[in-house]
């Protein structure tokens, strides 16, 4: 049966601070078809089983090796016929994707590595990116559609963050990282996002916790929803849900017919 779906991505920054703050209650209003979350920082019994009162069919837990760090969590209303963490891209066992499948489509939600630290983690993130990319790849030659989403910790173009002259050395806005964005719509994805709302400026998705940066809108667009481009006709809506706080992210999410 043909329906509309909404997926919501979320990188919360702690799942259990999130909850203490009581900031997913609004998952129960919304009510989302699937809900991906990132940087859950919690094992699968960590995390509080009142986090919202809507029922999912299906929740899958990625937490890291090491623990209070990084992990993604996928609530979802359909059951997958098959998913997986990818070990072979997720090789240092972070927590950082799940991926469901659901017939012909597979969504992926991933918490993309951070390249602030050093050269070496830098690397790891440029591998991470073409690793992931190379799999998505074997996966539509398969005749799979993909749905990518999640914090991606790279902001793509000039328009994506509030200062780019003055990040344009920093990695999160390194030519390197960017190219990667373009590699992978020249490849045949599409920034939903872009795709519904144009040049559409002063869209953004985090925040740093410094200088009031939220409160007057100084941030960054870094986290996002690509589809394979036979998707497109299939696309809804895309949006930035800005008001919603608990995190120094905000969710971003879709509406797809399938």
């Amino acid at each position: 049966m043909s329906q509309t779906i909404e997926i919501i991505s979320w990188n919360v920054n702690g799942i259990r601070a999130v909850s203490n703050k009581e900031a997913l209650k609004w998952i129960d209003e919304r009510d989302p078809d699937i809900l991906c979350l990132q940087e859950i920082k919690a094992l699968k019994e960590q995390i509080p089983t009142d986090l919202f009162q809507k029922h999912y069919e299906e929740v899958l837990i990625n937490p890291a090796l090491k623990k209070g760090y990084s992990g993604t969590a996928t609530y979802s209303v359909l059951k997958s016929n098959f998913h997986s963490t990818c070990p072979d891209i997720d090789t240092l066992n972070e927590g950082r994707i799940i991926e469901t499948h659901y017939d012909d489509i597979v969504l992926f939600n991933v918490y993309f590595p951070n390249g602030q630290k050093d050269d070496d983690r830098l690397a790891h993130k440029m591998k991470f990116y073409d690793d992931f990319l190379l799999h998505c790849e074997k996966l539509r030659e398969d005749g799979k559609s993909i749905i990518i989403c999640g914090d991606v910790n790279t902001a793509h173009k000039e328009i994506d963050l509030k200062h780019p002259k003055a990040n344009s050395k920093k990695s999160g806005f390194l030519p390197i990282e960017r190219q990667w964005i373009d590699k992978l719509l020249e490849h045949g994805y599409i920034d939903t996002f872009r795709y519904v709302h144009g040049d559409k400026e002063d869209s953004y998705s985090w925040w740093s916790y410094r200088a009031n940066a939220r409160a007057n809108n100084v941030g960054w667009r870094i986290d996002y929803f690509f589809i394979s481009e036979e998707l497109a006709e299939n696309l809804e809506d895309a949006f930035i849900l800005d008001d919603i706080g608990g995190s120094d992210h905000c969710p971003v999410g879709i509406r797809l017919w399938v």
